[in-house]
This record gives C-alpha cells, sequence and structure tokens, in this order.
C-alpha cells in the first residue's frame, strides 16, 4: 500500500520505484527476474506497470495475491481520478495543485535516470546488446507515440540475438505443460460480448445504452492499446471528441458519447500527478462521459472505466506468464530474451531523453535549473543512499510547495 500511495510518474518512474522497494529493500524480487518481468509485459497491450505489479504479487503468492496487489495497486488512483470527475465543474483554483505537484515529473525523470543505469548493468554484456540499445533508444526517441513501436522492436531485438550460436543454455528435459485457457476464453468471450451488446444497444436504443457503449470502449482499449497512457489519450480524444463531431457519426448515432476535449485533458494532466497507475484516467473519463445523466449514473461510469481497462491487462497477463515460463526454457526463446532486454533498457533511455525534451533548458531559467536539481537529487539519492523512496517522493512534494 505504502508504493501505491507514492508511485508518481507513470510507468516511466514506477520501474525505478520497483527497484527501489521490492528488490533492493524488501528482496520480494531480484534485479533479473524484474527485468525479465518487465520486458514480458512489454509484449502485452494494456498497463504495463499494473501488469508488472500483478506478477510481483503472482511470484510471491500465487492468484490470490495477485489479484489482492491489483486491487491495492489501481483503488486508490482510481478512487482519486473518479472523485475529480465530480469536483471538476465546482473546483476552479488549480493553482495550489500546480505548485504542489510542480516536481513531480522531474522527480519521476531521475527514478527513470536509476532505473536505466541499473537495468544497463544488468542487460548490456556484449557489443550486439550495445548496438541494439543505440539503435532501439533513436527509434524510439524518433518515434514515441507511435503505438505499434514498442512490440515490433522488441520482437526485432529477439530475433537479432538467435542469429548467435555462443548463448546456449545447459540443456535440459523439458516437460509438456499442460496450458489453462480460462483466462484467454474469458478475454474473448468478453470482448466478443461487450461488442455486441454495445451495437445492439445503439442500435435499438437501450434506455441505459451509454453504459454497456462505455464498457466497449474501454474494454476494447485495453485490449489494443501498446505504450501505456500516452497512447490511450489519443483514442480517447478520438472516441469521445472528435468522432461525435463528425457529421456521419452525428447522423448516424446522434446520441454517441460526447465528452469536452479541455476535460480529458484536464484529467490526463491530473493523473500525472497522483500515485499509481495512468490509466486509472479511465475512473475519471468514465464519470465525465455519464455525469449528465445523475450523480448514481456517474458513479456507475467511474467503476465501469476502471473495471474495463484493466480486466484485459490482467487476463492477459495472468494467461500468458505461465507460458512465457514454459517457452523460455528453450534455446530460441533463450537467445531473444538477450536481445529483448537489451531493447527494454534502449526504449527506458529513450524515455528519459523525451521527458527531458519537455524541460525548458533554453536560457536556464529558475525553473528549469530547479528541475534538473531535482533529476539530478533524486538520482543521487536513489544511487548513494538508502532513503526509502516514498521519502524522496514526499521531499519533492515540499519542494514544490516551497518553491512556488
Amino acid at each position: 500500500m505504502l508504493y501505491t500511495l507514492t508511485a508518481f510518474g507513470g510507468p516511466q518512474g514506477h520501474l525505478g520505484m520497483l527497484l527501489k522497494t521490492f528488490v533492493q529493500k524488501r528482496e520480494y524480487v531480484t534485479e533479473d527476474e524484474l527485468m525479465e518481468y518487465n520486458s514480458f509485459c512489454q509484449l502485452l497491450p494494456g498497463a504495463s506497470s499494473t501488469q508488472l505489479v500483478t506478477l510481483i504479487g503472482y511470484k510471491r503468492g500465487g492468484l490470490p495475491l495477485a489479484i489482492l496487489t491489483l486491487l491495492i495497486w489501481i483503488t486508490p488512483a482510481s478512487i482519486l481520478m473518479g472523485a475529480l470527475s465530480f469536483l471538476l465543474t465546482y473546483f476552479t483554483d488549480h493553482d495550489w495543485v500546480n505548485s504542489l505537484f510542480r516536481f513531480i515529473q522531474p522527480m519521476a525523470i531521475g527514478f527513470l535516470l536509476y532505473a536505466a543505469v541499473r537495468a544497463f548493468g544488468i542487460s548490456i554484456k556484449n557489443t550486439i546488446t550495445q548496438v541494439i540499445m543505440l539503435v532501439v533508444m533513436v527509434i524510439t526517441y524518433v518515434f514515441f507515440k507511435v503505438p505499434w513501436i514498442f512490440p515490433a522492436l522488441i520482437v526485432c531485438g529477439g530475433i537479432v540475438t538467435n542469429f548467435s550460436n555462443k548463448r546456449i543454455p545447459q540443456k535440459e528435459s523439458i516437460k509438456p505443460r499442460q496450458i489453462r485457457w480460462t483466462n484467454i476464453w474469458l478475454f474473448v468471450f468478453l470482448f466478443v460480448l461487450a461488442g455486441a451488446l454495445s451495437e445492439t444497444a445503439r442500435k435499438q436504443e437501450w434506455k441505459d445504452r451509454k453504459v454497456f457503449n462505455l464498457f466497449e470502449n474501454f474494454y476494447r482499449f485495453g485490449s489494443i492499446v501498446f505504450g501505456g497512457g500516452d497512447v490511450l489519450l489519443p483514442l480517447m480524444l478520438d472516441q469521445y471528441v472528435a468522432r461525435p463531431s463528425s457529421p456521419k457519426v452525428q447522423e448516424k448515432n446522434p446520441n454517441a458519447i460526447k465528452i469536452q476535449k479541455d476535460d480529458l485533458l484536464t484529467g490526463y494532466g491530473m493523473v500525472r500527478a497522483i500515485p499509481g497507475p495512468v490509466f486509472s484516467v479511465a475512473s475519471f473519463t468514465g464519470g465525465m462521459a455519464l455525469k449528465d445523466d445523475g450523480y448514481r449514473m456517474q458513479l456507475l461510469g467511474c467503476v465501469i472505466g476502471t473495471v474495463a481497462i484493466f480486466l484485459p491487462s490482467v487476463l492477459l497477463v495472468l494467461f500468458f506468464f505461465p507460458v512465457w515460463q514454459y517457452l523460455k526454457k528453450f534455446v530460441v526463446v533463450y537467445r531473444a530474451l538477450e536481445g529483448i532486454h537489451a531493447v527494454v533498457v534502449g526504449v527506458m533511455w529513450a524515455a528519459t531523453l523525451y521527458l527531458l525534451h519537455g524541460i525548458p533548458l533554453k536560457g536556464f531559467s529558475t525553473d528549469s535549473i530547479l528541475s534538473l536539481l531535482v533529476i539530478a537529487g533524486t538520482f543521487a539519492l536513489l544511487r548513494y543512499s538508502r532513503l526509502p523512496a516514498p521519502v524522496i517522493v514526499v521531499v519533492c512534494l515540499l519542494f514544490g510547495w516551497l518553491f512556488p
């Protein structure tokens, strides 16, 4: 719970905090295991940081602890973002909030830089992995918001390191493993059912049709999004802002769910300033989608957004992880892991550079100097001290309050 309440900075910052909290302090997983889990989650659509936290719980206590870990992880952020959908109309003074969270992004960059340095020492061990990392870093930086770039690079990295015959594991007998298909069949069933009910509700103009439309929208988003919250936002803007305004949709579907662009951007900005998963912005968006239908429907919208966006991620990761554990014993997959890990390190360095690009460095204003100090200070504290990650978060929040 303590990690959940202090995990600021989105998926870019979460990995650094996981290294500090669950590897170094708690020793729940090793560095190699965490990097492997992170690489695996990058192959799947959905909320990658949520999948990573769920796997840590799964590794420690099986399915029951994985579910409990998931609920603890998503609940605080979802409640905060759902509450924001109720408060947005009445809350007009954003100045103190902006001051308090002023240095959260620089702090997240510091966490990411720390994670990238640690991951470099773990995964980059020879020339080919160095080359993969550098190439991936450049490509990812240029095409950072292209949704398919992450899985495509991971596949390419795995293929490249398969050309070597030097890294073959010790031969061992691989026993066939029975695959439990429940999760994947449930995922497909819900995907088809949600689509069918949503379309039927639209065509027949059901009274509560927006409920079915909303669940289908977010379940689809959670099933196809690669790249995290930065990719989720464009999908929501297209679904709730652009499409309802087009003449074709206005003619065929005049009651389509509409949300103001400024409201979506406000929610997206706020989710970056609270701890927890960025995908919790769906709780806010669900509430805003049904706010005109009364408080009860708005609350239902928050719940639907939360459940529908995270459910596909969990079903996919819990189905494919046992399969992945079995497949990695094969030589082809074992060799591919080296390239996949190098790709992940390259993505982490690219994300660091991409976030640094958002800090204005021209003229070296007071803001930029303070932001750079926060980045350097966060990295130094993580690297050279035993100060817990939550304490660093509190220090950065106080720093923003003291220097408005």
